[in-house]
């Protein structure tokens, strides 16, 4: 197979541009620096594409290998031939390889494999051939009760028949040809069926108690409540098919001879389809329909992710953050600009104790004394009783104050998390919890990553899903985030700096220890000196770090190292120095430079690279978030009680289903949009 005319063919690219792109892989590139720094090469590939191309690519050469080590296996037991062979390498799938596989895998002992071994293959020839008897089936099946077939239990007529008959349904039934065509019949007209393990017990289950939709048609999201159910046990689950018309479909293989061999044939087939055709294809009809709804609920999460990571920074917010709570109080934190925990305390807004004048008086204080600008509450329980009394607080002692609902969904895993403490050990979990939330809303990237994605509660049904495959997409997506944004790496965490591209998780600590010993990096050169840190990890790293007010102002921006001499270039082209970077940049830079693309070839730079050059001279460490909307600070609803038909109310979107978001209105339960909507 010429894998890269595949991956070109299936993924609609050039084959150049793919090429490019596997070579730069194998070399050990990441996504992120091929998609951001080898456009030229690649075509303009982006990080969703890569990673597709990446995931095929994979995949194929584990095609490959696989289609090798069966031709192989197959050839040592002397049974390899031409034919066999051209069929395994025109395989495209995995699943065809193991097809033409599995009539020769080494297996247990077999009902069909005594019979051989007792001598009825011959017979079992005759059942296939329908050959012409002088007498019954019977009699012919005489002719085989051997000595030796006796020892082995086929002492009768009727047991030699029997056996070689468990010879045709074995052959029958790993013929690659019956188990490709009866897979797609399988997959195209069986339903899958529920039925409650307990009719009298109520469970969030009961609209599958009496359940029956075509496979082909159910959606994911009833697939993966299916599964659910049962492993819960209230659902008993089976995939129905129609039997006779399968065994039909299977027997119509043959030619249809008359003949004393031809009832025993159709029972065969029907055993073969029964006993070792139908119980294996419905158990991949199950694995692919929860294998295509996991796929599709971790691309959602994926998706959601993104979006909840690419959200807008607040800067120059000075905050409250707030973690509700009834019993043990709210739990106060309050943050400067940077996150930096300036006070912390406890207020009881909600009952039992219910002390609403005391929480405004405490906020009064805070407010004043810190020059508070922002008030952050969590999302969690007894919300909506504190977003009442910080409304009414606003509302008659700040109205200069601003507030905002934070979703705190994995702030509880972060608090009693070990890098937390790590960070503040001399804090207590619950105000670890409220500086969390209050540095989401100041800079949600730099705190989401310190949680393991999947408990950041963005997707549906994540408990249920592969989690290593779901650990290994948001942990892509992560990094293209982080990777998109750029990393100040004076100020990065260990958690921020491990998912830069080509930085391990042992380096990005080293970079924090070597910053404690000699201070802030004055030059990306300097990395270098970072233990761990060689350099193909530089070159993967090096243009997502910023160093800001260090010797090289190109050091704050995405221009690589490897193009400061065309940024150089350039600026002298412009007639300004490169500290006009320092100074927001050169927004002209284009005008007084003339066409980029004439440049190109003069500066010895692709087109696109410099393009890109140009841009970030224009805007210097420019934030992609900076394009999203601003976080919603007022409410017009503080309960369900408040809603009115024809309201219109701004709100978050919190969570996509693949049926539609859900949206916080600021009423403590999230609404849904449906899908038609």
């Amino acid at each position: 197979m010429d894998l890269i005319a595949t991956l070109a063919g299936e993924l609609s690219l050039r084959p150049e541009a793919v090429d490019a792109a596997v070579k730069l892989i194998d070399e050990g590139n990441t996504i992120p620096f091929i998609a951001r720094y080898r456009k030229e090469a690649t075509g303009g590939m982006d990080d969703v594409a890569l990673r597709a191309l990446d995931e095929r690519l994979a995949y194929l050469r584990n095609l490959e290998k696989r289609k090798e080590d069966v031709i192989l296996l197959i050839g040592a037991q002397g049974k390899l031939t031409p034919e066999l062979e051209a069929e395994i390498r025109a395989a495209t799938q995995l699943q065809r390889v193991e097809d033409l596989y599995k009539p020769y895998r080494k297996k247990r002992m077999t009902r069909a494999q005594k019979a051989r071994e007792a001598g009825l293959e011959p017979l079992a020839n005759m059942i296939f051939m329908q050959a012409a008897a002088k007498g019954s089936a019977l009699d012919e099946a005489a002719r085989f009760v051997t000595p030796e077939a006796a020892e082995a239990g086929f002492d009768t007529p009727e047991r030699a028949l029997a056996g070689a008959a468990d010879i045709v349904a074995e052959v029958v039934a790993e013929d690659a040809e019956n188990v490709a065509d009866l897979r797609a019949f399988t997959e195209a007209t069986a339903d899958v069926v529920s039925v409650a393990v307990n009719a009298d017990e109520k469970t969030p289950y009961e609209p599958y108690y009496d359940f029956a939709e075509p496979a082909a048609k159910i959606p994911n999201h009833r697939v993966l409540a299916i599964d659910r159910g049962e492993r819960e046990e209230k659902l008993r689950v089976r995939v129905r098919v129609d039997e006779a018309a399968a065994i039909a479909r299977l027997g119509a293989r043959w030619p249809r001879r008359q003949g004393v061999f031809a009832p025993v044939f159709e029972a065969a087939v029907a055993d073969g389809y029964r006993r070792l055709m139908a119980p294996s294809l419905e158990r991949e009809v199950r694995a692919r329909l929860t294998v295509r709804a996991q796929t599709d609920a971790i691309k959602v999460f994926a998706k959601n992710l993104e979006g909840l990571l690419s959200a807008r920074p607040v800067r120059g917010a000075r905050i409250i953050s707030l973690d509700p709570g009834y019993r043990t109080g709210c739990k106060v934190a309050v943050l400067d600009e940077t996150g930096k925990l300036l006070d912390h305390g406890v207020v009881y807004p909600t009952k039992p104790r219910h002390d609403v004048a005391g929480t405004k008086r405490e906020l009064k204080r805070l407010a004043d004394k810190y020059a508070i600008n922002t008030i952050v509450i969590g999302n969690g329980t007894a919300s909506r009783e504190t977003e009442e009394v910080v409304s009414e607080f606003i509302a008659e002692s700040a109205p200069d104050l601003r507030y905002t609902i934070v979703n705190e969904a994995g702030a509880s895993v972060y608090s009693a998390s070990e890098l937390a403490s790590r960070e503040y050990p001399d804090l207590d979990v619950t105000t670890r919890g409220a500086m969390s939330l209050g540095r989401r809303l100041q800079d949600p990237l730099a705190e989401l990553v310190k949680i393991p994605p999947q408990s950041i509660g963005v997707g549906q049904y994540q408990h249920d899903l592969d989690q290593a495959e779901l650990a290994r997409t948001l942990g892509y997506v992560v990094e293209d985030v982080v990777n998109r944004v750029g990393v100040d790496v004076n100020t990065a965490s260990a958690s921020l700096l491990g998912y830069v591209s080509g930085i391990t998780s042992a380096v990005a600590r080293n970079i924090v220890a070597y910053r404690e010993e000699h201070g802030a990096f004055a030059d990306r050169r300097e990395l270098r000196k970072v233990p761990q840190l060689g350099p193909k990890a530089f070159q993967n790293a090096a243009g997502f770090l910023r160093i800001t007010g260090g010797t090289n102002p190109l050091d704050a921006t995405a221009v690589h190292p490897e193009s400061y001499g065309v940024a150089t270039a350039l600026l002298e082209r412009a007639g300004v120095t490169a500290d006009e970077l320092t100074r927001g940049g050169v927004p002209d830079i284009e005008r007084r430079v003339g066409s980029v693309g004439a440049l190109a070839g003069e500066l010895g730079c692709g087109a696109l690279t410099l393009i890109d050059i140009v841009a970030e001279l224009k805007k210097p460490g420019r934030d992609p978030r900076d394009d999203a909307p601003e976080p919603v600070f007022s409410r017009a609803a503080l309960s369900i009680d408040d809603l009115r038909p024809g309201m219109e109310l701004m709100g978050t979107v919190r969570n996509v289903v693949d049926f539609g978001a859900f949206v916080d209105v600021g009423v403590h339960q999230d609404g849904l949009v449906h899908i038609s909507k």
